[in-house]
């Protein structure tokens, strides 16, 4: 005879009950989770509260990035990025495209380097060196986003 376990249905992945909005300064955007969730392939193990603070630095580091240039617009007699004239790609801005873009990359970015699962394992010690190519990558992404809103080229090349 055999003999099945099921786990309890609190066991069975769910997803997380509504995240409020990550209410920003005024000029850009508020932030909702679900939405950085869905873009960003985030999956439901990472908890609310973990993703809450992924979205807080990541807006920490575009909000850094883009301080000049939210200046110059708010000078300039725009009260938020919405309101900046820009093309428009699936009915909404592109520089909001852009920066919901940029906040889910640098977001999904920490939630890789940060939560990585704790085995040391050959197999766990691997996937944790695919990971750094992947972090890297979102990094690079989400730069590629700003530097977009910027108006800035995406690389700089020297000549030595």
């Amino acid at each position: 005879m055999s003999f099945v376990s099921l786990p309890d249905a609190a066991e069975i992945e769910q997803p997380p009950a509504t995240e409020p909005a990550v209410i920003n300064d005024g000029f850009f955007p508020d932030v909702d989770p679900a939405a950085v969730r869905e873009d960003a392939r985030i999956p439901t193990s990472i908890t609310p509260a973990r993703l809450r603070a992924a979205i807080l630095g990541a807006t920490m580091t575009v909000g850094n990035d883009l301080a000049a240039y939210a200046a110059a617009r708010k000078a300039g007699g725009y009260a938020t990025l919405a309101s900046v004239p820009a093309e428009q790609l699936d009915g909404q801005s592109v520089q909001l495209i852009r920066y919901q873009r940029a906040v889910a990359l640098y977001a999904k970015a920490e939630l890789v380097e940060r939560h990585r699962d704790f085995d040391t394992t050959a197999a766990g010690n691997a996937q944790g060196e695919d990971l750094t190519a992947s972090i890297g990558d979102l990094r690079r992404d989400a730069m590629h986003a700003v530097r977009d809103i910027l108006g800035k080229p995406r690389t700089t090349v020297d000549l030595i």
